[in-house]
């Protein structure tokens, strides 16, 4: 039977390794020391013999706090206060570090011994062994004739991928870092590098000042060059990132700085450049992000873009925009009431914009409330929402600026028949005040009023059978809506799309600037499957009438005439990984005006996704040829160590790649090597065509990895 005691061994579970010291010169242990709690002991046996040594063997374990050690034996000698310990020994602290030692001398409090044929464990991963390792003062432990290397070492005796030797190792508990004198890297056991001191951080330490991992990047336009990250961890909160990027034709600095305070955060990005691309001029750019929680629910957002030439991010490989969007807002939503107010700044990157001539300075505010009369029933809604902007040029007709308030107010109600018949019924009316500036052909001022009304009709179905679940839902909706005033110029509502979330709008108009007007009449019709098996299916077709067409509508929102295009919709999702989604608006001539296709697949060696989308030509969205293209990105796990991706964007109306690119990355336990190469096809005035190509290689075991990692180990057979 196995005995338990409950003994005074206060230093059992100081035996755990996990920091960092200096290899030169150690600093000095705190002279207060905290108070060891007793720790709880567990063998097969314990005993005293008449010499006053505590023994305890077969099995033990000793426990302190999230502590574990085990041994097969234990000696404690009361007179001379050593504390002798047979091996195997494992000492376990919560899953962060591992010790393994064949036996150890150590003294009563366990703050200081001798352990031989040790090694050390972080993380499960990185491992040091060690002929012989010290502990000192409850802090440093030392190792010496080290090899540390995350690699799986065969038994076989076959050296790792990777190992770093040195004749002497300090890891710092409280500072969590590793300190190396006379350090080789070795690859295949061949010295590669040899360093006479270096600092690496412990693998449980999440933010350390260092090097991260560097990366090599060839272009067509600017040659082969190299990048080198360096992390400055300036305190709990903030840090910076300095990258220095050098090649042939460029000499770039790129800076990351984040901070995050007690009620939000912000994240500053940017590069300051000199290359041989535009020779003489200073290039760069600045994107800054910002989020603070205000009082009272109120969320203040920032955010900042801007860049020095329209070419830049293609040329450096950033995510490429063809409009930069500068904003500053503040916002609040609860659950009966909405507000937000904004101003946003626009610079454009397209070659054929003139940006004088293009809205940049825009201001928008929206307020809504939800009130639930008991007289009315239902809901009552009232908005607010202002819109102004503004261009930089004061040119007759293409220097217009406008300026919009919007009040609006709202009835709904809905009632539930004893035959499952669901009316919802609405009526409301806005009223808008409008100013235009340079611009003779409308007025200065303009005051209108649109009132609006609208019955909808639903007859939900279920049907459940052997073979699944049937939802069937027909929709009619009449509606009708008045505006009263002049027109008014179209500068929100340049594009228009027809889907299942406007279907039932009473204006499809993605703003208030432009409204509909007249009779109207929507037919449409809801269903969906749910299957045992796991998949499901859900489809809509809908279609508007109305009584008089309208001429604001192009003809790809397939809202013109007095029928509109027939909107199909469908998903569909299988329980093996694959997703399609599809939407097309199908004409008069049953030819589609517009046709969307989304899909993917996922298992578990493979990923694919992609989509296909057709427009027609339509110059009143300022569109002289059709769209008719194709993008795909997928992956392929060749086996447990490589895995190959690829992507395409491909232009088929035009028969060539806009995008295309590969790339193979190899993983194992301690070394990740991503190698890629992509090609931009697309030119113009400021961007031209390059091929990128993408090298990084990176250690495992020294950085905080994902808690859902897969650990890839095999030894070959001699």
């Amino acid at each position: 039977m196995r005995a338990l005691l409950s003994t005074l061994l206060s230093g059992v579970a100081c035996l755990h390794l996990a920091g960092a010291a200096t290899a030169q010169t150690l600093p000095p242990v705190p002279a207060e020391q905290t108070e060891v709690q007793p720790a709880i002991l567990v063998a097969d046996s314990v005993f005293i013999t008449p010499e006053r040594q505590l023994i305890a063997e077969g099995n033990v374990e000793a426990f302190q706090g999230d502590i574990r050690l085990q041994a097969q034996k234990i000696t404690f000698d009361r007179q001379s206060g050593q504390l002798s310990i047979e091996g195997p020994i494992r000492i376990d602290q919560g899953g962060r570090a591992t010790v393994l030692a064949d036996a150890a001398q150590l003294d009563k409090t366990l703050q200081d011994g001798l352990l031989t044929g040790a090694r050390m464990v972080f993380d499960q991963q990185l491992q040091l062994a060690a002929l012989q390792m010290t502990r000192v003062g409850g802090r440093y432990t030392q190792l010496y004739k080290t090899s540390v290397t995350s690699c799986h070492v065969c038994e076989n005796g076959k050296p790792p991928l990777w190992q770093i030797r040195a004749q002497k190792v300090v890891h710092d508990q409280l500072e969590q870092q590793l300190y190396f004198e006379g350090a080789q890297f070795r690859v295949l056991d061949v010295p590669v590098f040899y360093f006479p001191a270096m600092r690496l951080p412990d693998p449980n330490l999440k933010r350390a000042t260092g090097f991260l991992i560097p990366s090599v990047r060839t272009t067509s336009q600017l040659g082969t060059g190299v990048k080198v990250p360096y992390f400055f961890r300036l305190g709990d909160h903030r840090d910076l990132t300095v990258t220095p990027y050098v090649s042939s034709k460029t000499n770039t600095l790129n800076l990351r700085y984040r901070q995050a305070f007690a009620r939000g955060r912000i994240e500053i990005e940017g590069a300051y450049t000199r290359d041989d691309l535009i020779q003489g001029e200073d290039r760069g750019y600045v994107f800054a992000t910002g989020q603070f929680d205000l009082r009272d629910d109120y969320k203040l957002k920032l955010g900042v873009q801007t860049v020095s030439d329209n070419g830049y991010l293609a040329d450096y490989g950033l995510p490429e925009y063809d409009r930069l969007r500068s904003e500053i807002s503040i916002e609040r939503f609860r659950r009966d009431s909405a507000f937000r107010i904004g101003l946003i700044h626009y610079e454009t990157l397209r070659d054929s914009e003139i940006e004088d001539e293009i809205p940049t300075e825009i201001f928008d505010i929206n307020a809504e409330r939800r009130y639930f009369p008991t007289a009315l029933g239902g809901e009552v809604r009232l908005a607010f929402d202002g819109h102004a902007h503004q261009r930089k040029s004061s040119a007759d007709v293409i220097g217009r600026d406008i300026a919009r308030a919007t009040l609006d107010a709202e009835w709904l109600r809905s009632w539930t028949f004893t035959n499952g018949l669901r009316a919802d019924w609405k009526m409301g009316v806005a009223v808008d005040d409008y100013r235009v500036w340079d611009d003779s052909n409308y007025a200065s001022g303009t005051l209108r009023s649109a009132p609006r009304a609208a019955l909808t009709l639903r007859y939900p179905m279920v049907y459940r059978g052997a073979t699944g679940t049937h939802y069937l839902e027909p929709i009619a909706q009449l509606g009708w809506s008045d505006v009263s005033g002049p027109p008014l110029p179209n500068g929100e509502s340049n594009f228009v799309e027809f889907d299942q979330g406007n279907l039932l709008a009473l204006s499809r108009f993605p703003a208030n600037d432009q409204r509909e007007e007249g009779k109207r009449a929507v037919f449409g019709l809801n269903w969906a499957r749910f299957s045992p098996s796991g998949w499901q299916a859900f489809a809509t077709v809908g279609q508007v009438f109305r009584s008089t067409s309208d001429p604001r509508f192009s003809k790809s929102s397939g809202l013109g005439g007095t029928a509109s295009d027939l909107l199909l919709a469908g998903q569909i999702t299988l329980p093996q990984g694959l997703g399609l989604t599809a939407r097309g608006l199908l004409d008069g001539s049953l030819n589609f005006s517009k046709v969307e296709v989304r899909g993917s697949w996922t298992d578990n060696r493979t990923s694919v996704s992609g989509s296909y989308l057709w427009l027609g030509r339509d110059l009143a969205e300022n569109r002289a040829l059709a769209v008719s293209e194709f993008w795909f990105d997928g992956s392929y796990k060749v086996n447990p160590y490589w895995t190959a991706s690829a992507n395409i964007r491909y232009d088929i109306e035009d028969s060539r790649a806009t995008r295309a690119g590969i790339g193979f990355a190899y993983q194992n336990e301690c070394v990740t090597v991503n190698i890629s190469v992509n090609r931009r096809y697309t030119s113009s005035t400021s961007v031209e065509p390059s091929t990128d190509f993408g090298f990084t290689i990176a250690l495992n075991g020294f950085a905080v990895e994902s808690a859902n990692r897969e650990y890839r180990r095999s030894c070959s057979k001699t």
